[in-house]
């Protein structure tokens, strides 16, 4: 697919007549674009935990799809049977990566379908399980767009934003969560300039968000991660937008490694942060950053993963997080789809689920 244009893909897309989950295998690139179709419960989840697929909304979205494709393939009409599978598969995919809470909530939330259609027959309920999984699918693009339009009241036209990791139309269905008030004000003439971090290790920002803003004609300048204090002190930084994980109740949230640094530097220069997160992956449960589970990426990630020859000593010890949690004092605002949190979080965010609930309320009225 050489030479197509990156935004012509999904990222993440169902096809069901050849029961597959279809991915853009993401750790091609920018070197090649190139669709995967995955049968497996091993594929699915070799495919969430190597990155394949990333992005907190994007992993939901392929666990729902996941789980719906496996379960299909269960031949019973019992559903106790049908049920033990199903968790059984369910454990399976959800060990896949632990800090991304949308891997469970997505895996959560059709486990939910399961246990209201058990007295249905199972042809019902695995139709029900894949009409979950596509309605994920679909609100996960309308979020996106509402994240895209509160966070576009935070900045003006010609401002400069700087970004971390990859928050944008490949972490997500489209639009990205970070990158959406990006898109939208690329639409709507704004003519942001904005700085990709290349965000180490994995070079996330190099190899995607630069990748994708530069293929939908943003004005965007990628810089090493250490860059990030220069161009805020040069004065070219109005506004950090990154996505995130997991937000803890508290308001703290686990983001790509780097984005605490970034927060930190940016708290220096006096310029905001904004984390850009839907309400799935907030987690009430969670009171702060300090019980958030940190996931730990191998060591070749660092050592040699991008070099010809390996770049460090050979038996060197290594650590190698693939996150950090930034506090919740560093953080400006937290832009949901339901509006925007601010300080202090444990009573804002509280607000955003009041005004959830009382939308699905009128939704189901």
């Amino acid at each position: 697919m050489n030479g197509n244009n990156l935004m012509d893909y999904e990222t993440v897309a169902l096809d069901d007549e050849h029961s597959a989950l279809v991915i853009l295998d993401q750790t091609l690139l920018p070197g090649r674009l190139e669709l995967l179709s995955l049968h497996t419960a091993q594929e699915i989840r070799d495919a969430i935990y190597l990155l394949k697929v990333r992005g907190a909304p994007a992993i939901g979205v392929a666990a729902a799809f996941g789980i719906y494709l496996l379960t299909k393939g269960i031949q019973t009409e019992d559903y106790a049977v049908f049920y033990e599978a199903f968790q059984k598969q369910k454990e399976y995919l959800n060990s896949a990566r632990p800090t991304a809470v949308n891997l469970s909530w997505a895996l959560g939330r059709m486990e939910q379908v399961c246990v209201r259609s058990q007295n249905c027959p199972v042809a019902e309920i695995k139709n029900r399980l894949r009409e979950e999984a596509v309605r994920m699918k679909e609100e996960d693009i309308r979020v996106c767009k509402a994240i895209g339009e509160y966070g576009l009241t935070l900045v003006k036209p010609g401002d400069g934003i700087l970004t971390h990791c990859n928050a944008g139309q490949l972490a997500t269905c489209k639009y990205g969560t970070a990158t959406a008030p990006i898109y939208l004000g690329q639409e709507r003439g704004y003519h942001f300039r904005v700085y990709a971090d290349e965000t180490r290790p994995l070079l996330q920002g190099a190899r995607l968000t630069a990748y994708e803003l530069y293929s939908s004609g943003v004005d965007v300048t990628l810089i090493c991660d250490n860059m990030c204090a220069s161009v805020m002190r040069n004065g070219w930084i109005n506004a950090v937008f990154v996505g995130c994980d997991r937000v803890a109740a508290n308001g703290d949230t686990a983001n790509k490694i780097g984005t605490s640094v970034v927060a930190a530097v940016a708290g220096r220069y006096h310029v905001p942060v904004y984390v850009c997160a839907p309400t799935s992956t907030i987690d009430r449960n969670t009171p702060t950053g300090a019980e958030i589970t940190i996931e730990q990426r191998p060591a070749h990630e660092v050592t040699d993963m991008w070099y010809e020859r390996p770049m460090a000593p050979e038996g060197v010890k290594v650590y190698n997080p693939a996150f950090d949690v930034t506090d919740h004092d560093l953080i400006a605002g937290i832009v949901t789809e339901y509006g925007i949190a601010r300080e202090p979080y444990t009573e804002s965010l509280e607000e955003i689920f009041a005004r959830k609930k009382a939308a699905e309320r009128h939704k189901f009225a």
